[in-house]
C-alpha cells in the first residue's frame, strides 16, 4: 500500500527541490534539526513538521481571504502550484 503523503512529498521534492535547495534557513536552524535527528527526538521534529504545517495552512487561508475566495481547510495531500 503507497503512503499518499510520501507521494506528495517526493512530487514536491522534484518540482521544487533546486529551487528550495538555494533557500537559506534561519542561522542555527540546521545544526538544531541535525541534532534532533541523531538524539532521535522523534517528538521535536514532529512539532517543527506541525508548526510548519500550521503557519502554511495560516498563510494559504490568508491569501484565499485576500483574494475574496472560499478558503477550505483540507489537509488532505494534493498537487501544490506555487
Amino acid at each position: 500500500m503507497t503512503n499518499p503523503y510520501a507521494e506528495w512529498f517526493e512530487q514536491l521534492r522534484s518540482e521544487y527541490g533546486e529551487q528550495l535547495r538555494t533557500m537559506p534557513l534561519p542561522d542555527g536552524l540546521p545544526e538544531h534539526l541535525r541534532q534532533l535527528i541523531t538524539s532521535h527526538d522523534e517528538d521535536a521534529i514532529q512539532f517543527m513538521i506541525k508548526l510548519a504545517w500550521q503557519f502554511g495552512a495560516q498563510v494559504g487561508y490568508a491569501a484565499g481571504s485576500r483574494e475574496g475566495t472560499t478558503p477550505t481547510m483540507n489537509m488532505g495531500p494534493k498537487r501544490v502550484e506555487a
